[in-house]
């Protein structure tokens, strides 16, 4: 039996993300307007190196749901401009460990302030249990799809 409530239509702005594109799009705005040049991309890795310093490019694969060649390309630029480094593991030679600059972490607090506010701007009037509603119907369809 189908769960399906969509009319036509719909499901493809269903799927495609509208909300998540117009929040990226909004942090990204606020990143520019604050003088950090990075795009959301990068920023979806540091944040995840500020988590965990030191992951390697698998890691950062699986956290961030990219596949290698974007995270190499990601790195790369992030190395670039100076906010990330490649570090050989000494326990594997074949794998690099990335790691934050000095640059890369001072960058954290002002970024997260600016992702936090973007976010806050994005559940106005929104209650504390439709988010927690939202959350757990996107977790389920996660799990259905892993």
């Amino acid at each position: 039996m189908s769960n399906n409530q969509f009319k036509k239509g719909e499901l493809y702005s269903f799927i495609t993300g509208k909300a998540s594109t117009a929040i990226g799009r909004r942090l990204q705005k606020n990143f520019k307007q604050n003088n950090i040049e990075i795009t959301i991309e990068q920023w979806s890795v540091l944040y995840h190196l500020w988590k965990e310093d030191g992951m390697s490019q698998q890691e950062l694969c699986d956290a961030t749901f990219r596949d290698k060649p974007s995270i190499t390309r990601l790195v790369d630029n992030l190395e670039r401009i100076k906010l990330v480094k490649r570090n050989a593991s000494k326990e594997d030679r074949r794998k690099n460990l990335i790691v934050l600059t000095p640059e890369g972490r001072e960058l954290e607090a002002k970024s997260m302030e600016i992702a936090n506010n973007t976010l806050n701007e994005s559940l106005q009037g929104v209650t504390n249990g439709q988010i927690e509603i939202a959350k757990e119907v996107l977790q389920m369809v996660y799990e259905n799809l892993k």
